[in-house]
């Protein structure tokens, strides 16, 4: 039976402290190696998205057999357990099926998808179909997205009743186990419309970082139902430690708000706008794509800040090419890749803020891309595309 945390597990903190103590040797390690990599990267003449081909033809259907819409997080699988295959993508979807486009908040499946893909519509290899787990408000999966190499599914769940912001609720975080089962959720306390999510493991550690987006949206929001709510400079990044031993459900070893002020309003086409995509780079600063304001913020020491950066983080890179940034990746070069919501293009962004962008769906325009990933070892690019419900790969050209 799903659990809803509501407390920390007895002895916490000592788990926590002796995670820690291994993860600072870890990033001591990987971060001296991360300042080579990021060198070698700087030195490159080109960006990883010069070589790779625009505007991809879809190659599968995000929409499984119940018709749920909107496919919004997307993820890699890293180890074949249970009915996870290694390799294979998941994808979480954050409409329901209601006609024409579906009501925000209400999706309630996770797809899951070999990267050949099969573009048959309503054929989708359905992971997970969630109802009623203990959750504030309900089911409506967001972009909020991870799998652990033990086979852990955690899923950010933003739900609302009618589709519209005036009915969101703070929402939850939803674990399941490798089968597609829900075995607990992460609710209360400073998660509050988890929006986007990054998750790094070292051994039975997992950190997740999550962006929320209902710090006062909803309060701020009184022009009505089809007008832009206000802007509040109010979400977070919230940083959880978890304990994921194989077998045993993952325990909440603590919580920490790491930073603070970023920009935020409800909208009556994306219902929520907010600190959306995160990634953590080798050296532990925590990147996150400020989508109200079309910018790239930073926070450094992401894995062991006991204090929130304020005002929405460090300024890596705003404006130019960034159009309302909103699913976050790492390409292997060390740069930035956001999707945005303001037109069908990805940018590539480097730490130190020069910018390179690639049409990526010139047909769906703003509002077609949201979530995507880049595989270990990969060469290229999978995305999710709003406009027609499919997954998309920008690989190559020959």
């Amino acid at each position: 039976m799903p659990v809803s945390w509501t407390s920390r597990a007895p002895g916490g903190r000592a788990h926590l402290k002796a995670g820690r103590g291994l993860l600072v040797s870890f990033v001591t390690f990987v971060g001296a190696c991360g300042g080579l990599g990021l060198g070698a990267a700087a030195a490159q003449a080109l960006p990883f998205i010069s070589n790779l081909q625009a505007n991809p033809a879809p190659i599968a259907t995000t929409v499984p057999m119940n018709g749920d819409q909107n496919p919004y997080g997307i993820v890699t699988v890293p180890n074949s357990i249970g009915a996870l295959k290694r390799g294979n993508l998941l994808i979480s979807n954050f409409n329901n099926s209601t006609a024409p486009a579906g009501e925000q908040g209400t999706g309630t499946t996770i797809v899951q998808i070999a990267p050949a893909g099969n573009n048959v519509q309503g054929t989708a290899s359905l992971f997970a179909q969630i109802s009623d787990p203990a959750c504030p408000g309900g089911v409506g999966l967001t972009t909020a997205l991870a799998v652990t190499r033990t086979g852990y599914v955690i899923v950010g769940s933003l739900p609302t009743s009618d589709g519209t912001s005036a009915t969101a609720q703070a929402g939850c975080l939803i674990v399941l186990n490798s089968n597609g089962h829900v075995v607990e959720t992460i609710a209360g306390g400073p998660i509050n419309g988890p929006w986007d999510m990054t998750a790094s493991e070292n051994g039975i550690f997992t950190t997740l970082y999550v962006t929320n987006v209902l710090n006062g949206t909803v309060a701020a929001d009184t022009g009505g139902p089809t007008v832009p709510g206000n802007v509040v400079n109010h979400g977070t990044v919230v940083r959880i430690e978890l304990l994921t031993i194989p077998g045993v459900r993952p325990i909440v070893l603590d919580e920490h708000v790491i930073a603070t002020g970023f920009a935020e309003r409800t909208d009556p086409n994306a219902l929520v706008v907010g600190p959306t995509g995160d990634a953590l780079a080798r050296d532990g600063t925590l990147y996150v794509a400020d989508t109200q304001n079309s910018r790239i913020a930073a926070i450094p020491d992401a894995p062991f800040r006991d204090f929130p950066v304020r005002h929405g983080g460090f300024t890596v890179s705003s404006g130019g090419d960034l159009n309302g940034p909103l699913g976050m990746t790492l390409a292997p070069n060390g740069d930035i890749l956001t999707a945005n919501g303001g037109d069908g293009n990805i940018v590539e962004t480097t730490p130190f803020g020069s910018q390179t962008d690639i049409s990526a769906d010139a047909t769906g325009g703003g509002g077609a891309l949201f979530g995507l990933t880049v595989p270990p070892g990969a060469d290229g690019i999978y995305f999710v595309d709003d406009a027609d419900n499919t997954l998309r790969e920008l690989v190559p050209a020959p």
